[in-house]
Formats: C-alpha cells, structure tokens, sequence
C-alpha cells in the first residue's frame, strides 16, 4: 500500500514537473515569437494566457493572436454601441460615434473573415497557401485601417473630451492588438 501510494505521488511530481516544463517551454515561443511585433510587451501579454493552446504552433500562434484581436474588436464594437445612445450628445460627437461604429462594424468582419479564413485553409501548401493567406493579410491591414479611420472622426475640440480619450485609448490597445497579429500572420506567411 506504501509502494503504490509513494509510487502515485512520485507520478504526480513527474506529471506537474513536465507540465510546468511544457508551460514554460510555450511561453518561451510566445516571448521569441513577439520579439517580431511592433508592440512585444502587449504581445506577451496577450498571448501568454493562451500558452497551454498555442504550445510551440506557429499556426495556433496566428489563431489565436487573430482571436484576440477579434475579442477586443468586438468589445470596442460593443462600447461604440453604446455610447449612440448617450442623451445629450452633439450633433458632431454623434456623427463621429457613428462613423466609429461603422468602421468597427467593419473591423470585426474583416479579422472575423481572417480568423476563418486561416482555420478553413487546413494543412494548404504552396500557392494555395499563399493564396489563403493573402486574404488574411488583406483583412487585417484593412481593419487596421478601420481602426485609424474611427479615431480621425475625434480630431479637433469640438468634440466631448471625455468621449474622445475613451475612445482614442480604446482604439489605441485595439491597434496594437490587431498590428501584432499582422505582425504574427506576415511572420507565418513567410516562413511557410
């Protein structure tokens, strides 16, 4: 009874030992992978929850980069929404919302087409996969663009500045989420 209870525990350090390994390991790839991107900081940070999903995968690395660019393009979506149906907004103030809102509509589709595109393509090679991953690219840097876009409606003083920096910083994080996943899918691109 000793044997097998000293034996059961001996397994247990040898399992949490190579899972502890194993995270680790994945967190390496994760902070080596970032080194690429234009904000690495927000890259590890984002990404590293994810480590035990992403392992040492180059592909599950670009998913998931794309998948939360796309969690933080929908709650920007989701924030834009609401702030329409503030009472007392001017006549610009909203239009700029609006206009956010649209191109945020936007965004989401796009790194939505992305994120599909890229768990559609399966194991491609060749120009196959170079053509799936053009599409990726195409969308992304078009968000990013949609991105920009939402933010040039807020320029100038006219504007509530409470509203103007929430939005600004939001779409600030949501820029450097989304040019990190380029980032990550120009990476894979290249080196597949």
């Amino acid at each position: 009874m000793a044997r097998a209870t000293v034996l059961a525990l001996f397994l247990s350090l040898i399992y949490i030992a190579g899972t502890a390994e194993s995270a680790a390991v994945a967190t390496n790839f994760i902070k080596a992978s970032c080194r690429t991107t234009q904000y690495p900081a927000v890259c590890v940070q984002s990404l590293s929850t994810y480590a035990a999903t992403i392992q040492r995968s180059p592909k599950q690395l670009v998913q998931t980069a794309l998948s939360v660019s796309l969690d933080t393009a929908q709650s920007m979506k989701t924030f834009v929404t609401r702030l329409t149906k503030f009472k007392g907004l001017k006549k610009r103030e909203y239009a700029a919302i609006k206009d956010c809102l649209e191109e945020m509509s936007d965004n989401v589709d796009r790194i939505s087409k992305s994120v599909k595109e890229l768990k559609n393509m399966g194991s491609t090679k060749g120009p196959e996969f170079q053509w799936h991953m053009s599409n990726v690219e195409t969308w992304v840097s078009a968000a990013l663009t949609d991105e920009n876009t939402c933010t040039d409606g807020f320029a100038g003083k006219a504007l509530n500045g409470r509203i103007q920096v929430s939005i600004k910083a939001r779409v600030t994080n949501l820029g450097k989420v989304t040019s990190n996943a380029l980032a990550l899918v120009n990476n894979y691109a290249t080196k597949h």
